[in-house]
């Protein structure tokens, strides 16, 4: 840099440095050239005719222009992405029943050029069942964890230096079913979630109606079933009610809060999170539909703002996404607002770095619809900015630098 760092920061810049931080150096180590606010955007899709992996845009999270890149890699199903903690890697489950030949889906390792979006395939391993569906990595990026939808099963597999997937060290097979004779005949994990310490890992099973809890260690090859002493029967698993069938977990920044989105029966349940012990302890249940809608619906996705202070959770029928308000003593969830995703089937959404935006990908209108968050209420309105995404199914955000002709 020419220009020596003042000591004095304004507050405005101060507020955007968690997204520029790691862009001050590029994959080989050297020194890259910053633009404030500057993230590329992931969509993975479903592929067909007209999908083909997983596609890419500019944004500038300042005034929040978006300039598409373009497909940043072909690759089947990438279903659900997540990006390494040095934002040098992406993870892309590949949504298959079949891969070499067996019963299993599999995870694609690739390198980010931040330049140019393009991602490049690294390797693809094994995710041990079939349907994989979510995955998130550890703080530390050894370690990617995957959620197997049909049979349910949980995978870990190991990130080498380079980013590329060694082979799996564990493989979890769940055991169970629940009430629903359609969706809960058998275990169907749906989503991997770590705690803020790293120590505790859950994996929320749809088809059985509870949530599974491990211990983790970044160091040892294994997960352990969490067994908390002072629980009665000491169960390595939280139940919820019969038939809501838990999808997606999600923890407040303040690490005791834990929201769960109920797939099945269109609910939000708030947990109290010890983080000591790795325990859930049921508070309150919302729901997520407006009493006047009565034809199909199931709940997807479920957000807490990085302020801490909103959440939101969207519905696939109704295609809204709802507004919560969050208690700061309690944690506790009052209802602000329901707005129109303007798609059909919101799988998935996602809040910029900035805190200012929420995309919702849309996955059978083929669009991603962009919201303003109003920073002091949490409400959403439409900015106007619809993108063209084919079957898109989830969204993910990486700080990274213009290239040098746009700066």
């Amino acid at each position: 840099m020419k220009h020596p760092i003042p000591l004095k920061w304004p507050l405005a810049f101060l507020a955007l440095l968690p997204c520029l931080a790691s862009a001050l150096f590029g994959a080989d180590g050297s020194r890259q050239p910053l633009a404030a606010g500057a993230c590329l955007v992931y969509v993975g899709t479903y592929t067909n005719s007209r999908s083909q992996g997983i596609y890419a845009w500019r944004m500038d999270t300042a005034g929040g222009s978006l300039s598409s890149l373009g497909l940043a890699v072909q690759t089947p199903n990438p279903s659900f992405l997540e990006v390494a903690p040095n934002h040098r890697f992406l993870y892309a489950v590949n949504e298959l029943d079949t891969f070499e030949g067996k019963p299993a889906g599999s995870v694609s390792a690739f390198s980010i050029d931040a330049a140019t979006g393009k991602l490049t395939f690294l390797n693809r391993q094994t995710s041990g069942g079939a349907s994989p569906c979510h995955l998130t990595l550890d703080a530390q990026g050894k370690n990617v964890l995957v959620a197997n939808y049909t049979g349910g099963s949980t995978e870990r597999l190991p990130v080498q230096s380079d980013g590329r997937l060694g082979a799996p060290t564990d493989f979890q097979q769940h055991i169970g079913k629940s009430v629903n004779p359609d969706r809960q005949l058998g275990p169907h994990a749906h989503c991997v979630t770590l705690d803020d310490s790293n120590h505790f890992l859950f994996v929320c099973d749809l088809g059985m109606d509870k949530v599974l809890s491990f211990r983790f260690d970044a160091s040892q090859d294994t997960l352990i079933p969490n067994h908390p002493e002072g629980i009665q029967s000491n169960p390595s698993f939280t139940t919820t009610q019969p038939g809501t069938g838990p999808r997606h977990l999600v923890f407040h920044p303040n690490g005791r809060h834990a929201y769960i989105i109920n797939e099945l029966n269109s609910t939000i349940v708030h947990y109290a999170y010890d983080p000591d012990r790795g325990v859930l302890k049921e508070l309150q249940t919302v729901p997520l539909l407006a009493q006047s809608f009565t034809n199909r619906s199931t709940a997807a996705e479920i957000a807490v703002h990085p302020s801490g202070k909103f959440l939101y959770g969207s519905n696939r029928g109704e295609d809204t996404i709802v507004v919560f308000g969050i208690a700061a003593t309690t944690g506790d969830l009052t209802f602000l607002q329901r707005v129109p995703t303007q798609g059909k089937t919101p799988r998935n959404f996602a809040i910029d770095p900035s805190g200012k935006f929420l995309f919702v990908a849309n996955q059978n209108s083929d669009n991603i619809v962009i919201f303003n968050i109003d920073p002091a209420t949490g409400k959403l309105t439409p900015s106007g900015k619809v993108l063209d995404a084919p079957s898109p199914v989830c969204v993910k955000f990486v700080p990274a630098p213009l290239p040098a002709a746009s700066r």
